[in-house]
């Protein structure tokens, strides 16, 4: 069964805020190669009660674009100097997303296949190096794995 997420990430922020760890099956493919929407599954916990977002770790997060709300399970890449946190998904080429800490839920702490075997959870610092050939690894990953 498919929730939208204006009526899911509110309950789930909700339950992080709470202490609790949410799982669910993202969509999309923002996040490809490390997260394949609507196959993987995630676990999403709260930070602890000093604990600070870090660069290289997926986050959930509501992001304000043209003054819409957009939740979306990203990478921190950097924070800016006015301290908001730049988001991107690891298989978006370009385009940012930006948010506060308050608007960060939880981070992901494990990633699961269908068959419930755990994934590399990486902070994707060789990933973001390869920047330059990201398009043509991706291209190379959807046709030898995906397809499949």
């Amino acid at each position: 069964m498919k929730i939208e997420n204006d009526i899911l990430i509110p309950e789930m922020a909700r339950l992080l805020s709470e202490g609790k760890e949410v799982r669910f099956t993202p969509s999309g493919v923002s996040m490809r190669p490390f997260i394949e929407g609507d196959r993987d599954s995630v676990i999403v916990a709260p930070f602890a009660n000093r604990q600070a977002p870090q660069i290289g770790q997926i986050v959930l997060a509501k992001t304000e674009k043209s003054n819409n709300s957009v939740y979306v399970l990203h990478r921190i890449i950097g924070v800016t100097r006015d301290g908001l946190f730049r988001l991107q998904g690891d298989g978006n080429l370009t385009g940012e997303e930006y948010c506060r800490r308050s608007n960060i839920y939880g981070f992901v702490r494990r990633i699961e296949s269908p068959s419930g075997r755990p994934k590399l959870l990486t902070h994707g610092y060789l990933w973001r190096l390869l920047k330059p050939a990201r398009q043509h690894l991706l291209k190379l990953y959807r046709h030898l794995l995906v397809s499949k």
